[in-house]
């Protein structure tokens, strides 16, 4: 049976490879055009910082060096129900520097298309494991009326142990503000 998240509730990872599904609605935007989301992971070391630029997976890396983590690719749309994108990951291979996965949706081109997450409805965050069945699942409630990116969560390394933690925090910057934050 899956455990639903609340904001700030840690679970430990038993398995070490899964899935990371995240998924969203939207409302129509006021500026008419489509809502583009991506999904990205930073992979932090001890310092807070990408261990690499390389250890950035998005829409343009797909897998990590280490090949820990997969990303299925680009939704332009998030059109259709369940996982919009998703992220597969093999925490038995993840480089040793790495300490933490920061988990985070932005809004492509946010700004010029006049949108934030206010606008995004019915978004989550989701552990699946490998037989599809899901572990753990954070929804997101809070209304993000002038955010462009959010931090769903984070998966981290703690005396041996791999934990998720559900996160929910809104920037206004976007993806430049995260790429600025971890680099």
């Amino acid at each position: 049976m899956a455990i639903n998240l609340q904001k700030g509730q840690r679970e430990s990872l038993k398995a070490p490879k899964f899935t990371v599904g995240l998924g969203w609605d939207t409302n129509s935007s006021a500026s008419g055009q489509d809502f583009d989301l991506d999904a990205s992971v930073f992979m932090l070391g001890e310092n807070k910082r990408l261990v690499s630029d390389e250890y950035f997976v998005f829409y343009n890396n797909l897998t990590s060096p280490d090949g820990a983590l997969t990303h299925t690719g680009d939704n332009l749309t998030g059109e259709g129900d369940g996982d919009d994108e998703s992220i597969s990951v093999d925490l038995s291979i993840v480089n040793p520097a790495v300490n933490e996965l920061c988990i985070v949706v932005t809004i492509h081109e946010a700004d010029v298309r006049r949108q934030n997450f206010g606008q995004v409805k019915n978004s989550f965050v989701r552990i699946v494991d490998t037989n599809g069945q899901e572990i753990m699942k954070y929804e997101l409630e809070e209304d993000f009326s002038i955010e462009t990116a959010v931090e769903f969560g984070r998966i981290y390394r703690r005396n041996g142990e791999w934990k998720f933690e559900a996160v929910g925090v809104g920037r206004r910057g976007g993806l430049q503000d995260y790429v600025n934050k971890y680099q």
